[in-house]
């Protein structure tokens, strides 16, 4: 098994397979990219519509990326005004005068000076804050289960016959390999937002990659050959190939479920009890110096099996979990996606959250078939892990109905080979049977996997979850009613709050601005003069006429901002990467100051990648204990100053930098029919973390606190929405409707005189149908929603795929070529 290293980047080797022709590069802009984006055929751009095309050609997933627009740095005194913009409706009076003056003092002394080092380390840069905000994630030191990863709660297959686990694993297994054939074949149509294209160089930083704790920060491995997968089960280990040499699937799904249920069947022979105290997985949710140690523990003693094991399980595509709970409600379906449960039975802990391996993107099954994702989130945003986790589902659905209509449609422009009927040499080095992992359990290693349980344990027990699927209305209503459905569900988070504690506090929420060369997300301050104004109103003896006014501008307000920040024009991203710089001039010495012409690469193997188009590089990254985040704030531990202390700017200095980045509301918007639920942990001890998705005719809502009376919260939240509704219906213009496309014979109908009306024909039918119940909205008011949170992704075919209900014909397994075995190999014939 090759080991897990670092590679070039997308962007490199695309720099190294340019034509010679193409020595003069087109200016990297919008419509540069989409133009290049457009060139290619539409069976490409669209293989659904036409998935049987012989001709389909590799290169359109990142054909725009030489033309993408870099992401432009701010001017700086927009920023300092955006910037006392978001945190005024936070301050009282006197508090935003100082933080006037430490903008004011900041524009006059330090400001100037580091936005022009900012735009002096951009010069050749992929990005102005990639960088600093690889360094943010891999140098954060705490455990990554609920401080980093989310999850994505997905929907159950439609059919109920397959919602048992090993069906349903080996469809989402094989569904998730034909994504990775398309992403390694470069024939997965990039992302696009209204024809757009969207930087697409996450996709190639998603599997086989692992996060790696050393002693100084984490680092980002990645084997681009890897073909295997892991499995976890009962906190046990196995592996087997998946794929070979040429992308190409080298299992039918009978295959793969056969080596589950070998894989299930071997588990259980080990008792629970005995499996946990060898439950190696619990070690990833160590503090990550921690961990660090404990890797070269394990691999310390010559000849020892646990480097291969390491090895194995930091190179795999991905990893399995197949859980042997059945979690009934949502808020325990969460709970489990996100950090496992915590179960202990004579002193011994029987939950899942020993069943993980939280360095890597992890798909979860539990013994109901419900199935869920949780994922690293160093390289890669929500966004591009719900483009994966929607185009799975769908893939599962759909080739499940082309196994009763094989004319069904594809998602992928091309399909790998039937496993069943190649030629066995074909398959070159590959092994097809389950070998489970022998760990050499030292008595250190033991040691410390009991005491990391219990700290995981503890940690689990510190934070609660709720849910809410809200199905009384969703999109279709509130577009209707003309707000941006984000905007709309934003407010209510505001509004909810202050009617549980009176206060108003500091709220976040990303935008994506993916439009740009390398980008990820920009920080939504959605707290505004006119949110506050709002929430105020709402909660006062106030007319209903006079609340949906002021709600009404606090959400055009947010709609502005939304956008402002998906342009890569928000104030959060700007200020973060001026104190990096400022850090760095205080951690370096004086030859490190004077040379600002490093080459710019971190020692956590996530280096920002130096454009081909300027030979100048760029000055190295800090080592600083800052840290961005999940919710992208800033939470800051200043390295101490060598010689002289260092004045610190007075912006950074300012009470009121801390106050805004103090995240008491951490959300996010990110989901379509395919998932669920989507969430993750606080971000802060007094706040909620909150994730969102918004459907067509539902809202479904996933909190989290460190016990703030998060059911109670979830309550107000939904008590809102109805009393909202009320109110909308109270002011919306008797016997007319919002929706444009309805009939006016209704409008003839009232202005009718009464003499006139028909009488003794029956009584009036009085009904409370929403405007656009019937239909979707098609108004176009909501246009932001791609753009708040981490957008929202057209699922495509999801709809009509939803409605194959029947049951199809497996194929029969390949031949296998065998190779070394690594683990104990498993017996099929037992089974």
């Amino acid at each position: 098994m090759s080991p897990v290293r670092n590679i070039p980047s997308i962007d490199q080797q695309l720099a190294r397979a340019r034509r010679a022709d193409s020595v003069i590069m087109p200016e990297r802009s919008e419509a540069n990219a989409k133009d290049t984006t457009q060139s290619f055929a539409k069976e490409k751009l669209s293989p659904i519509a036409t998935h049987m095309n012989p001709a389909s050609k590799p290169g359109v997933t990142f054909a725009a990326q030489d033309m993408l627009p870099k992401l432009p740095i701010p001017d700086l005194e927009a920023t300092c005004k955006k910037y006392l913009a978001a945190l005024d409706p936070l301050q009282t009076a006197r508090e935003h005068a100082d933080s006037e003056r430490a903008v004011y003092e900041f524009l006059r002394a330090e400001g100037p000076e580091l936005q022009e080092k900012l735009k002096q380390y951009a010069t050749g840069k992929s990005s102005y804050i990639e960088q600093f905000w690889y360094d943010s994630y891999l140098n954060y030191d705490n455990p990554v289960v609920l401080n980093l990863n989310p999850f994505f709660l997905l929907e159950d297959d439609p059919t109920p016959a397959r919602n048992n686990q090993v069906t349903r694993a080996a469809s989402l297994v094989v569904s998730a390999l034909s994504f990775i054939r398309a992403v390694r074949k470069e024939e997965l149509p990039p992302d696009t937002i209204r024809g757009q294209p969207l930087d697409m160089y996450q996709y190639s930083r998603m599997f086989g990659t692992a996060r790696i704790p050393t002693d100084n920060g984490c680092q980002i491995g990645q084997d681009a050959s890897a073909k295997h997968m892991v499995v976890l089960c009962r906190g046990q280990f196995y592996w087997f190939d998946v794929i070979d040499d040429n992308h190409d699937l080298i299992m039918t799904e009978k295959d793969v479920a056969l080596n589950l249920q070998v894989i299930v069947n071997d588990a259980v022979q080990t008792p629970i009890h005995e499996a946990a105290k060898g439950a190696v997985g619990v070690l990833s949710t160590e503090n990550r110096k921690v961990w660090s140690g404990m890797r070269d523990v394990m691999s310390k003693e010559e000849g020892s099996n646990n480097s291969d094991c390491l090895n194995l399980v930091d190179s795999a595509l991905f990893i399995l979990c197949l859980d042997y709970t059945q979690p009934q409600t949502s808020a325990e379906l969460c709970t489990n996606m996100l950090c496992g449960t915590s179960t202990i039975e004579k002193g011994v802990q029987v939950g899942t959250c020993t069943n993980r391996w939280y360095d890597k993107l992890q798909i979860i099954v539990c013994k109901n078939g419900s199935a869920g994702i949780n994922f690293e989130h160093t390289g890669v945003d929500g966004h591009t892990v719900l483009r994966f986790a929607s185009d799975v589902y769908t893939d599962t659905i759909l080739r499940f109905a082309r196994s009763i209509n094989g004319q069904a449609p594809s998602l992928w422009a091309s399909a790998s080979p039937d496993p069943s009927k190649r030629d066995p040499t074909s398959f070159g080095d590959v092994n097809t049977t389950p070998h489970k992992l022998e760990w050499d359990m030292v008595p250190e290693l033991s040691t410390a996997l009991r005491f990391a349980e219990t700290r995981l344990a503890d940690l689990i027990q510190q934070n609660e979850f709720y849910t809410l699927e809200f199905g009384h209305y969703g999109k279709n209503f509130i577009t209707s009613m003309g707000f941006s459905p984000d905007a709309f569900v934003q407010m209510a988070f505001q509004a909810a709050y202050y009617g549980m504690y009176g206060r108003i506090e500091s709220c976040y929420e990303p935008a994506m601005t993916k439009t740009y060369y390398h980008g990820r997300t920009e920080a939504i301050r959605p707290v505004t003069h006119e949110s506050v104004d709002f929430v105020r109103t709402f909660w006062a003896e106030n007319p209903p006429a006079r609340k949906v006014e002021t709600l009404r501008k606090a959400c055009v307000k947010h709609t502005a901002i939304t956008k402002e920040c998906a342009k890569a024009e928000g104030q959060d991203r700007h200020l973060y990467a001026l104190m990096c710089l400022w850090q760095r001039s205080v951690d370096a010495d004086n030859s490190e100051v004077a040379s600002m012409n490093g080459d710019g690469r971190s020692t956590n193997g996530y280096s920002s990648p130096v454009s081909d188009r300027d030979p100048q590089s760029s000055i190295s990254s800090p080592n600083r204990g800052s840290m961005l985040s999940d919710d992208g704030s800033v939470t800051s531990g200043r390295s101490p100053p060598r010689g002289q202390p260092p004045t610190m700017p007075a912006l950074f200095a300012d009470p009121g930098y801390d106050r805004l980045n103090n995240t008491i509301l951490s959300t996010s918007n990110c989901g379509n029919p395919s998932l669920r639920h989507f969430g993750f942990g606080p971000t802060s001890g007094e706040g909620f973390g909150i994730g969102y998705i918004i459907k067509d005719g539902s809202v479904s809502i996933c909190a989290s606190s460190k016990h703030r009376q998060t059911k109670r919260y979830i309550d107000a939240i939904e008590s809102y929405f109805l009393e909202m509704r009320k109110l909308l219906r109270q002011t919306q213009r008797r016997g007319t409707s919002e929706d444009k496309q309805a009939s006016r014979a209704r409008e003839a109908d009232e202005k009718r005189p009464k003499g006139q009306r028909l009488k003794s024909r029956g009584r009036v039918v009085k009904g409370e149908l929403e405007p656009n119940a019937l239909q979707g909205n098609e108004s176009g008011v909501a246009s932001d929603d791609e753009l708040g949170g981490y957008g929202f992704f057209d699922a495509g075919m999801l709809l009509q795929a939803l409605k194959a209900k029947e049951e199809g014909q497996e194929r029969p397994s390949e031949k296998v070529v065998q190779r070394r075995d690594v683990g104990k190999k498993l017996r099929l014939m037992e089974y």
